[in-house]
C-alpha cells in the first residue's frame, strides 16, 4: 500500500459521498450527507469559499463545468441543481 500524498481535507459535518477534480486539476469539489458542496484548492488543501448550502437532500455527486464557473449537483431525491461558483446562487433546480 502506498502512503497518502497529503492530509485529509476536513470540513464536511457528515459522510462525503462524492469527490471530483476540476478539468484543470486545480480544484476539488465534494458533496456530502451534510447537504453541502465544498470547493477546495487541490494544491493548498484549503477551502476556496464557504460551502454551497440549500440542498434539502443528501448530495450524491457534484462536478465542475469545464470553464470552472458552475457546479452541478445531484441529490438523493433525484434532483439536479446548477450553481454559480462566483455568486454561490443556484440558477437551476429540477
Amino acid at each position: 500500500m502506498g502512503e497518502p500524498l497529503r492530509t485529509p481535507l476536513e470540513g464536511h459535518q457528515d459522510w462525503v459521498l462524492s469527490v471530483a477534480f476540476s478539468p484543470d486539476g486545480k480544484r476539488i469539489v465534494s458533496g456530502s450527507e451534510d447537504k453541502t458542496i465544498r470547493l477546495w484548492d487541490s494544491e493548498t488543501e484549503e477551502p476556496l469559499q464557504s460551502p454551497l448550502e440549500g440542498h434539502e437532500h443528501l448530495v450524491l455527486s457534484g462536478a465542475l463545468s469545464p470553464d470552472g464557473k458552475r457546479i452541478v449537483s445531484m441529490l438523493s431525491n433525484n434532483a439536479i441543481r446548477l450553481w454559480s461558483v462566483d455568486t454561490k446562487v443556484c440558477s437551476f433546480s429540477q
